[in-house]
Parts: structure tokens; C-alpha cells; sequence
């Protein structure tokens, strides 16, 4: 096997036809300025072609993909191992999907459960016993007089497969009938069931009437079913009035588990049944998401002192069907109880209110009716005209714990599996390393507790201890979502793979940057190779080997400046990294903090959502602020959840939910509140940083304005790839199809009828400068700057694109294209080109994502900027060269999760650095030259 990876020839993008050799089984970093072509070495040249390889090996049918999927520009790739793209992006938008599902975590913990736990009854407690034939016949007799049932053998529950051979044997038993998946079948039907798909199959043993003269017959059936499912039976009662909506009520008996004082059943204890991805275990409430939506009575009863069809109603519930299902559900309270529907709503019995909302075992209420029309309409209309009478909230039914009460009491050391989940990793950690087992039970569950053990110290070891096995994974940060991949990938064992990373130490306090880096050389320890995209100084320092691209960025960029051992970069003077290592370049410290002396302060006081303890802060008005801390520790919770968005209602009059808090104070000397986050600037490739920043409005009439295009008659729109007439149709002006690939995530092709250029070819011939409007597109920032220096408006905002260090990327670069840091300083430098008030507060989170040391120097020189005009820039970042050009920090911890959530100190940086409990002041402490607190 070959012992590097060779690369030649290598043109992608801006790349200058370079060639690389990176060894392999060895840890390596690509670094270099921001747009120097790190991205496109790693991600759109190696593992691409690693990706495009992978495709060939699969069937015809992925094949036929292949003409559209691009072959990376590089003459030749060898020694590519099967290769794994690890990157920020989200891998899920499952609202189901939690920190424990996307490890693994939890389904060896729903084998756990369902192999070793003790069950109790949810209700009272009591240990959950098994049922005799008599028991479950004297419930059954328990149930109404003269109901009608129907007593069924469970054969097969929630497990895939065709049957056909439990169909035959049940048909040799003398059985008629069948209910399979709800539906009732003669034994002797031609049966087929799709083998992919899950079943239930039942075996109908008796229908009669619960009465005395039945009981003997009853208990004879009860027997045989038993006797044919071993051990269980169904009773499904019948619904007392006929409805196309009214649902049986089943009761489950098992030999195995019932609670004799409330008569709970529990049947076989399965990983289904904790599982609330599946019908079987997903609370029937919310469907296994935790959260309902919430019928606003007040809303819906407009006037109570008036009856309910006689002006009680809020008329605007009368959308889409809305009337005749209201209608219909008035006459069904009707006849079932009996009202005076005359009287006021509000002196109605509360059976009759509840059931107009909830309704009951025999009909649906309103809440079932706008909750399934907010499923079933594809209408924006319809759904927010629903929102004016739903809101969310955690479900009544599971508490937010997602599944079936029964499941509740299925305990491990008096734990239930919910419970568990609500436990931070390192809180989990320590109760499964404690956790024993005696017996048989020991045999089952320690294979069990070793995978669980191994992934929790896998997320323990990549700095994610204060992550909560339950959180939902569409609210992680994009680093987070990372590692968390990563220690999958670990837990897997793979070797002989090429890992492919993108900055995995974003979000990560320099504390934990230790633990991340032993989790890189363990995967490389397993005969791996690691390609890391990096600007970290301590990553880039525990490299095996690193590649510095630049010198520069963009078109001046793509050419490999120095590769080889850290100690080799160090000394070549033309590495830009190399110079900043060594300390030949540095980002100075300021000679002189903006003081907070007659400076107004914004007071935020009480703050306890998540982990905040009660949290009260100063905050002075007009300097450069950062908010540091560990991962975990509570810094955006305190500064997104609580600040922004208690700032947002009170300056703009939105109703934001705003995490708990008790008064904020000082809001009078602001007048804007702006958050610049990492968020795409759009969703497609429509959307690039032209439009974002309005260049594209001044672009637009340059072109509009040009003497054939008066002739011609064509207008602004004409040149807008959003609106129909000069755009290209076939991509609808977006210059990418979208290629949907179920076996792999969706891709974006270019558009083969117009190669990118987003427009038809009569707008292609209007030209401004000798250019067209998709070439002016096509021109990287700091190219534009000297083509448009004669059109103020263009070159102002041009200028602070260069500026903030982004000179590199193209007008029309697709937003789909942009890191998460390139979108936030797109977003920086539209706020830096608008006249500013001076009394307006920024909030950036981990503006340096994507940065280089000297990118940093402009990003700084950019808050500068906007703290001389007067306005607060608020930053929470981790970044030890941001941190101690503040003007004021405020650190929180000690630690995340549990231990997190209080400040731990306050002031100057040279402040930080004197608290002994403050993880940041120790790591400050070294870009400062002081000695720290010892």
C-alpha cells in the first residue's frame, strides 16, 4: 500500500495547478489565509474524488448519477484511501433527533431496558406482577354491561418479515380469521405482506358481549389465546357509537406483567417500546416529539357570557373546513350529553367545555382538528391562520419525556430511561461507570454497558461532558455537531479510512483543546489518516505534518507556500502561518482599552434559563465586550436567549420567548440591537453576498442603464435571476440543480443549460465595461473594487467586504458555498457599510470561525471600528487573541452543564487574569506575558 497520498495537478477553484504529498496514517493540518484554497484542496479535490470513487462501486443505479456528479479538476489522485467528510453542517433536521440517537447511545440503552430492568407500575409504584386467566377475566368483566369485544392472540409485534410460515401454521390450528396491521383478513386470503416493513399480527380468537351468561366462553377463550400467543392477549372494545373517527379501546393481558391495583399492563418488554421513532413506544399524544400544540381557549371563545353558536366563537375559526367539522361536533356533544347548548358558553358543564376542545373516547375535539389540519395543508395561509389558536408547549400526556406512560416505570437502579436522558454526558458517565449487574443479568447487560461506556467517553474525551444526552440535535452549534460525529466515528473502529475535518475546534475553549486533539491521534493510532482544515495554533502545533496554502487569497492564493514538520514551517519565512508561530508576526495586544469610566450600563438581573444561576450582569455601554467560558458554560444562553431577545421585544416590539429573567434595565440608551450570527445569508444558491449587501440593487440599474438595454427595453428585473424574463429557466436563475440522491446526501449540479451563469443569452449581451452581468458576478470582491471605484455606492460596500477580509470571495458566490464564518462577516461588513447611530449593540458569535491569525488582525480592526463610532459590540468567543483585545470581559463557569452557569469574573483582561477560578484568565494569562494567579 502506498505510503502518501499524491495529489497532482490539482486546479479546483482557485488552486494553481499545484501538487501534494500527504503521508499516510499520519495527522495533518491545511492551513492558510481565509480563501487561500484550504477548503478546495481538502473537501472539493481529495475527498471528492474519494466520493466520486465510492460511486462506481455502487450499483447502475447510483451510476446513472455520474455524468452529472463533477470529476474533481486534478490530473491524478493515488494512495486515497475510502474517505469520510466530517464537516459542520447539519446532518439531521429531525426534530426527534437527540445527542443519544445520532451516537448510538440510545439504542443499546433501549436493549438495556428492555433485557434487564425491573418494571413498576407508572401509576402507583408497585412492582408489576404477572396475571392469571382468572384476573383477566374478572377485568374484562370489569368493563361495561353488554359491550361488545372482540379477543384477539398477538402472534407478531412491530417486527418486519413476510410471515408466511406463521400464517400457514396458524391456518393448520383451525383459525378463520386474522387481524393483521388493523385490518381483519380470512384465514384463507391470499395474504402478502411486504418483508421491509414492520407488522402487527393478531389472531381473532372470539367476539362476545361482556355479560354473565358469556363467562364461561369468555374464560375458555382467554385460555386459547393464551395458549396460541404464550402468554398474552388483546381485548379491543367496541366503540358504543358507530363513527368513522371513533377508535377501539384495547386492553393488553399478559401471564408476565400487570399492576393488581390499577390494573396496568405492560406487554413484552422490547427495544420498541422505548423507542419514540416507533408507534409502539412514542407517546400517542405527541408523536415522540416531547412538545404539543396547545388550544388557546381564550382565543377560541371569543365572548363566554354568550352560547356557543350564538356569538360565543371568535368568527376567524371558521377557515378552510373549520365550520362544518365544528358543526358536526356540535351535534355529537349533543347527542351524547344531553346539553342546553341555549346557555352561555361559560355555564356549560366542564364535561361539555372539554369535550368541545379535548373530546372523548367516542369523537375528536378542535384541538384534534386544527392539530391535523396544521399536519395535512400544504397552505401558509391556512397554517398561520392556525397559530392564532395553537401554541406549543411540552406535552401533558409524557412531560416531554416523548414516550408511553407505561414505559415510565421500566427502571434501572430507580431510574427510567427518560430520566437518563436528562443527564448531562459527564452526569451519565459516572452512573453507567458505577452501574453493576448480578447474576444472568450481569451475562445480558455488560456487553450492553461497555458500548455505552465506550461512546459516553468518546463525547467526554472531545469536550462535550456538558451536552445533555436528550438535546435535540437541530439546536447544536456547528462544531458541536462535529465532534459528536466524530466520536461516532471512533466508536466504530474503522480503519484504513482518510477522515476529512473541518476546523473541529471551533466552540471549544482552549481548556478542551487537549482532550480533542488525543481523540484525533487516537483515530490516527488505528491506522487512519486525518485531514484537518485548521487555523488553530495548538492544532497546527500537534500536527505530523502540515500544508500552508496562500501566499495570499482568492485569485492570489491556491499555491502550496510551505509543507513539511511543524519545525519546517517555522522556519520558512514565506509561510505566513510559519511567521505568526514563531512570533516574527503577532496580533498586538492594545496599547490603550477604551475605559469604562462615564460609560452607561446595561443591567440584565435574575437570569435562570438552562444552566444560569440566577445570573446578574453589568454591562457597559459603547466598548468592545467578550463573553468567554467554557463549552457549556452558559454564554449563549445568558447573551442569545436572555439578552438578545429580551433587547429585540423591548426595542422593536417582537414577541420573542425569552429565557427567564427578572429585569433588564438600561435599554434607553440603545436604539438598535443587531445579532450577526453564523446562519447561512440564504437557503439556496440564489442568494450569494451581492444581494445580501444590496450591491446587486447599483449592479442592476448600471446594467439597466446601458444603451442597448434601453433599446431593447429592458429594465431592473430583467437582470434579476429571481424573476422570470432574463433569467435561465431551466435552474430558475440559481445555476445549480438540485440532484436528490436517497442514498446520499442531496447535491447541487451546474445547470447544463446555461454553465452557471444563471441568465439567458438576450440578457448575456447587454454589457457594462465590457463585461456581462454574470461575469461581473463571477468577479472576486477586491477585483470588483477596482472595476467599480467610479460608483461610490458600490465602492464603499465593496470596501468593507476587503476590509474584514474578504476580498477573495465572488460577487455572486451561492450562499450554499459560504462557511458559517464567511456568512457572518458577509453579514458584518452590510451592518459596517450602513450609517450607523451610535447608540446600536452587536452581538457576534465566534466571528473568527474560518479565520487565520492575520484574517483575525482585520476582523479586529473592523470591531474597532464600530466601537469608535459609539456603539457596543458584544462577542462571545474563545479565541485567546480576540479575548485580550477586549475592552471588558465577562467570563462565566466554572465548568458546563451542572457546573456551569455563574460568573466567575469580571473587568479588563488583565482582571480575568488574576482569578484563580477562571479557566480563561490561566490560558490569557500567556497572551498577556503575565504570570497569571500562579
Amino acid at each position: 500500500m502506498a505510503s502518501s497520498i499524491i495529489v497532482s495537478g490539482a486546479r479546483e477553484h482557485n488552486l494553481k495547478n499545484i501538487n501534494v504529498e500527504i503521508p499516510r496514517n499520519q495527522f495533518t493540518v491545511i492551513t492558510g489565509l481565509s480563501g487561500s484554497g484550504k477548503s478546495s484542496l481538502a473537501f472539493d479535490t481529495i475527498y471528492a474524488e474519494g466520493q466520486r470513487r465510492y460511486i462506481e462501486c455502487l450499483s447502475s443505479y447510483a451510476r446513472q448519477f455520474l455524468e452529472k456528479l463533477k470529476k474533481p479538476e486534478v490530473d491524478h489522485i493515488s494512495g486515497l484511501s475510502p474517505s469520510i467528510s466530517i464537516e459542520q453542517k447539519s446532518i439531521v433536521h429531525n426534530p426527534r433527533s437527540t445527542v443519544a440517537t445520532v451516537t448510538e447511545i440510545y439504542d443499546y440503552l433501549r436493549l438495556l431496558y428492555a433485557k434487564v430492568a425491573d418494571v413498576f407500575c407508572y401509576k402507583c409504584g408497585s412492582s408489576i406482577t404477572s396475571q392469571s386467566s382468572r384476573d383477566m377475566v374478572n377485568q374484562i368483566f370489569a368493563l361495561p354491561r353488554n359491550a361488545r369485544i372482540v379477543l384477539y392472540a398477538p402472534i407478531v409485534r412491530g417486527r418486519k418479515g413476510e410471515y408466511k410460515k406463521e400464517i400457514e401454521e396458524i391456518r393448520k390450528k383451525g383459525f378463520s380469521k386474522v387481524r393483521i396491521d388493523g385490518k381483519i383478513y380470512s384465514i384463507d386470503d391470499e395474504i402478502n405482506l411486504s418483508k421491509s416493513k414492520r407488522h402487527d399480527i393478531d389472531i381473532l380468537i372470539d367476539i362476545f358481549m361482556v355479560h354473565e351468561r358469556y363467562r364461561d366462553r369468555m374464560t375458555k377463550s382467554v385460555e386459547l389465546a393464551l395458549e396460541a400467543s404464550k402468554g398474552s392477549a388483546i381485548v379491543a372494545l367496541e366503540p358504543v357509537r358507530k363513527r368513522k373517527d371513533a377508535k377501539e379501546r384495547e386492553l393488553f393481558f399478559s401471564r408476565a406483567r400487570t399492576c393488581p391495583k390499577c390494573q396496568v399492563s405492560i406487554g413484552e418488554l422490547t427495544p420498541n417500546v422505548f423507542s419514540f421513532n416507533s408507534p409502539y413506544g412514542a407517546c400517542p399524544k405527541c408523536r415522540g416529539i416531547g412538545r404539543v400544540s396547545q388550544i388557546l381557549s381564550g382565543v377560541v371563545i371569543q365572548d363566554p357570557t354568550k352560547p356557543l353558536l350564538k356569538g360565543a366563537l371568535n368568527e376567524e375559526i371558521n377557515f378552510s373546513f373549520n365550520s362544518y367539522f365544528i358543526e358536526d361536533l356540535v351535534w355529537e356533544i349533543k347527542q351524547y350529553y344531553k346539553p342546553d347548548l341555549n346557555l352561555p358558553f361559560q355555564e356549560l358543564p366542564g364535561e361539555v367545555q372539554d369535550a368541545f376542545f379535548w373530546g372523548n373516547d367516542e369523537f375528536p375535539g378542535l384541538f384534534d382538528e386544527l392539530r391535523d389540519l396544521s399536519y395535512r395543508t400544504t397552505s401558509t395561509i391556512v397554517r398561520d391562520k392556525i397559530k392564532k389558536f395553537l401554541v406549543e408547549d411540552v406535552c401533558h400526556e409524557c412531560k416531554g419525556g416523548r414516550l408511553k406512560r407505561e414505559s415510565m416505570g421500566v427502571l434501572i437502579n430507580g431510574k427510567n430511561i427518560v430520566e437518563i436522558c436528562g443527564y448531562s454526558v459527564e452526569a451519565s458517565r459516572k452512573f453507567f461507570d458505577a452501574l453493576t449487574f448480578d447474576g444472568s443479568k450481569a451475562v445480558i447487560g455488560d456487553p450492553i454497558l461497555k458500548e455505552i461506556r465506550d461512546r459516553l467517553h468518546f463525547l467526554d474525551n472531545v469536550g462535550l461532558d456538558y451536552l445533555t444526552l436528550d438535546r435535540p440535535v437541530t439546536t447544536l452549534a456547528g462544531g458541536e455537531l462535529q465532534r459528536i460525529r466524530l466520536a461516532a466515528q471512533i466508536g466504530i473502529g474503522l480503519t484504513g479510512v482518510l477522515y476529512v475535518l473541518d476546523e473541529p475546534s471551533i466552540g471549544l475553549h482552549p481548556r478542551d483543546h487537549e482532550r480533542l486533539l488525543a481523540t484525533l491521534k487516537e483515530l490516527r493510532d488505528m491506522r487512519n489518516t486525518i485531514l484537518v482544515v485548521e487555523h488553530d495554533e495548538e492544532t497546527i502545533r500537534s500536527a505530523d505534518y502540515v500544508v500552508d496554502l496562500g501566499p495570499k487569497a482568492g485569485i492570489e492564493g491556491g499555491e502550496v507556500v510551505a509543507a513539511g514538520s511543524v519545525e519546517e514551517i517555522c522556519k520558512n519565512e514565506k509561510s505566513l502561518t510559519g511567521n505568526y508561530l514563531t512570533g516574527r508576526l503577532e496580533i498586538p495586544v492594545p496599547k490603550k482599552r477604551k475605559s469604562i469610566r462615564g460609560a452607561h450600563w446595561l443591567s440584565l438581573k435574575g437570569a435562570k434559563e438552562h444552566n444560569l444561576k440566577n445570573v446578574s450582569v453589568e454591562i457597559p455601554l459603547g466598548l468592545f465586550i467578550c463573553v468567554t467560558g467554557v463549552s457549556g458554560s452558559g454564554k449563549s444562553t445568558l447573551i442569545h436567549d436572555v439578552l438578545f431577545k429580551a433587547l429585540h421585544n423591548e426595542i422593536w416590539k417582537t414577541h420573542y420567548p425569552v429565557g427567564k429573567f427578572k429585569k433588564l434595565e438600561g435599554v434607553e440608551h440603545l436604539d438598535k440591537v443587531i445579532e450577526i450570527d453564523q446562519s447561512p445569508i440564504g437557503r439556496t444558491p440564489r442568494s450569494n453576498p451581492a444581494t445580501y449587501t444590496d450591491l446587486f440593487v447599483y449592479i442592476r440599474k448600471l446594467f439597466a442603464d446601458a444603451p442597448e438595454a434601453k433599446v431593447r427595453n429592458f429594465s431592473q428585473s430583467r437582470f434579476s435571476f429571481n424573476l422570470k424574463g432574463g433569467r435561465c429557466e431551466t435552474c430558475q436563475g440559481e445555476g445549480y440543480q438540485k440532484l436528490e440522491m436517497s442514498f446520499l446526501p442531496d447535491l447541487y449540479v451546474l445547470c447544463e443549460a446555461c454553465r452557471g451563469k444563471r441568465y439567458n443569452d438576450q440578457t448575456l449581451e447587454i454589457q457594462y465595461k465590457g463585461k456581462n452581468i454574470a461575469e461581473v458576478l463571477d468577479m472576486p470582491v477586491t477585483e470588483a473594487l477596482g472595476f467599480f471605484k467610479a460608483i461610490p455606492q458600490l465602492r464603499e460596500r465593496l470596501e468593507w467586504l476587503e476590509k474584514i477580509g474578504l476580498g477573495y470571495i465572488k460577487l455572486g458566490q451561492p450562499s450554499t458555498t459560504l462557511s458559517g464564518g464567511e456568512a457572518q462577516r458577509v453579514k458584518l461588513a452590510a451592518e459596517l457599510a450602513k450609517k450607523a447611530t451610535g447608540k446600536t449593540l452587536y452581538l457576534l458569535d465566534e466571528p473568527t470561525t474560518g479565520l487565520h491569525f492575520a484574517d483575525i488582525d482585520h476582523l479586529l480592526k473592523a470591531i474597532f471600528g464600530l466601537r469608535e463610532a459609539g456603539n457596543t459590540v458584544i462577542v462571545i468567543e474563545h479565541n485567546m487573541d480576540v479575548v485580550k483585545s477586549a475592552d471588558y470581559v465577562i467570563d462565566l463557569g466554572p465548568d458546563g452543564g451542572d457546573d456551569g452557569g455563574r460568573i466567575i469574573a469580571e473587568g479588563a483582561p488583565e482582571a480575568i487574569v488574576k482569578s484563580k477560578k477562571s479557566h480563561t484568565g490561566y490560558f490569557l494569562a500567556r497572551m498577556l506575558k503575565t504570570g497569571g494567579p500562579g
